[in-house]
């Protein structure tokens, strides 16, 4: 595990808990107990907590969250046009199909739309699967980790857990932007998940409204070059839409009946 997934990981079991203890530290990560220090040490040097007998405690100051959007902040920014893209995205699914959602509202509204269907899922969000399990018959797996309350997300910190053992045809993907440098993420725990899931499918479709192509972030999930659709709005910016035709990208755009139904 990276320093920085280490940090990570203090952080958010500090903002849940309250103390961390070195030796349950040593246990979930697998590092020693020299590095934990080092690291604890570096993240009070921060301010980020404070060091006591055998851990440490959190302090007011302290900053546990994801850099990663908060899930209920996302489901009301430009839900109209979300609700749109994500109907487009799962009118393409078929039942007995395997398919991947990442954590995000977009993919959350996108989940809403598949309660008629009979597939397999993996997500590695917490509000899909469970809008899943009590709303469809689809199959769902997550992967086992730490549930990140306010992304929604659920981050593994093993390289060997349930995703391992999954195969798709296809992953439905929503993300921080998009750039011509690729798929972009703002936290780097979150974009090291998503290519995780990435590595289990064939094909990738993202499901962006126009605002994601602005240029932000810095954490580059994958290029353009993975990219096989992207389903957007009619405000996507024409340059955008001409480089990823020259990359041989597939761009759906959603109409403005598609539009007005989902508002409806």
């Amino acid at each position: 595990m990276l320093e920085i997934e280490r940090q990570h990981l203090i952080l958010s079991r500090l903002k849940d808990r309250g103390i961390v203890r070195v030796a349950d530290l040593v246990a979930v990560t697998g590092a020693s107990v020299a590095t934990l220090r080092r690291d604890l040490a570096k993240l009070e040097d921060t301010g980020q907590l404070r060091r006591v007998h055998g851990g440490a405690e959190s302090v007011a100051s302290g900053q546990s969250e994801l850099t990663a959007p908060t899930f209920g902040a996302g489901q009301t920014t430009n839900a109209d046009l979300k609700r749109a893209i994500a109907a487009k995205a799962a009118s393409l699914c078929e039942d007995g199909a395997s398919i991947i959602l990442n954590a995000g509202s977009t993919t959350w509204f996108m989940a809403q739309n598949l309660r008629q269907h009979r597939m397999q899922v993996l997500t590695n969000s917490f509000p899909i699967a469970q809008e899943l399990v009590a709303n469809s018959a689809n199959r769902v797996v997550v992967p086992g980790g730490e549930v990140y309350r306010e992304a929604g997300i659920i981050l593994s910190p093993f390289d060997e857990d349930a995703i391992q053992h999954f195969a798709a045809g296809v992953m439905f993907m929503s993300c921080y932007a998009m750039t011509p440098m690729g798929v972009i993420e703002s936290d780097p725990l979150v974009a090291r998940a998503e290519a995780k899931l990435l590595s289990r499918a064939e094909k990738l479709i993202l499901l962006v409204d126009s605002s994601k192509f602005e240029a932000r972030g810095n954490m580059v999930v994958c290029p353009l070059s993975r990219v096989h659709t992207v389903i957007t709005d009619p405000g996507i910016p024409r340059t955008m839409k001409e480089h990823l035709a020259a990359q041989g990208v597939e761009v759906l755009i959603v109409t403005g009946a598609e539009l007005t139904q989902t508002a409806a």
